[in-house]
């Protein structure tokens, strides 16, 4: 197990160093991709799913995404004793790349003054705060990925295009259903980068909305579980 928690660390933490680094380079002030929109963010991020799935796929499977771990296990087709060394990998590598982000834009956080777009480099918020609506927004974007991610793996693809095809579906989640929360559908992606918000020396942060943090982990777990569940039950 000591490879598949190297490689979901790892992928992990590529995963956030390409996805919060986009991000950071959109909203911190003085980047030359300051103010790049919504579209730059979606498909970064989609090739951050990519890539961390292609350092991590032939050595764990590259869940790299604790409601995907999750899910899998709740249906049957991955053992609850490993569940533990991948979440564990899947945490650490997402605080790791949390800091590696902030090391890369070192000098751009004095340049920011507003302090929601310095945590927005690093976890999600919600357009419009409302819990419940909220909670269904993160379930029903990780039921869609697990969904997806269950009839990807029914499909046969030339060798090595399935990463590609992952990074289209998680492309095409931020795009139609990512514009009320920031779609973290992975709970890693959201409370590893949180955590290095709020141990971080970031000038001007701000508080880390701990009161927000629950609805980005457990949303995802539960829909996650149900996309993986609804799936073998309606085609076995």
């Amino acid at each position: 197990m000591g490879q598949s928690f190297l490689a979901e660390m790892m992928g992990t933490a590529l995963l956030i160093l390409l996805g919060d680094g986009v991000v950071a380079g959109v909203l911190l002030k003085h980047s030359k991709a300051y103010d790049g929109g919504w579209i730059v963010i979606t498909v970064g991020w989609a090739m951050a799913v990519t890539f961390g799935v292609y350092l991590a796929g032939q050595i764990s499977g590259a869940h790299i995404n604790p409601a995907v771990t999750i899910a899998l296990a709740a249906g049957g087709t991955f053992p609850w004793s490993d569940v533990p060394v991948y979440l564990a990998g899947q945490f650490i590598g997402a605080f790791l790349g949390a800091v590696l982000v902030y090391i890369q834009y070192l000098p751009h956080w004095q340049e920011t003054e507003d302090p929601g777009l310095k945590l927005g480099v690093f976890c999600t918020a919600p357009a419009i705060r409302n819990t419940p609506a909220n909670f269904l927004s993160e379930l029903i974007g990780t039921f869609v990925l697990m969904f997806g991610l269950m009839a990807i793996g029914a499909n046969t693809f030339a060798d090595g295009l399935n990463p590609l095809i992952v990074g289209g579906l998680v492309l095409a989640i931020g795009l139609s259903l990512g514009g009320t929360t920031g779609y973290a559908i992975n709970p890693a992606r959201d409370l590893g980068p949180r955590i290095a918000h709020a141990l971080l020396p970031i000038p001007g942060k701000g508080g880390s909305d701990w009161g927000y943090a629950w609805i980005p982990v457990v949303g995802p777990v539960i829909g996650g579980t149900l996309g993986v569940l609804t799936y073998q039950w309606l085609f076995g």
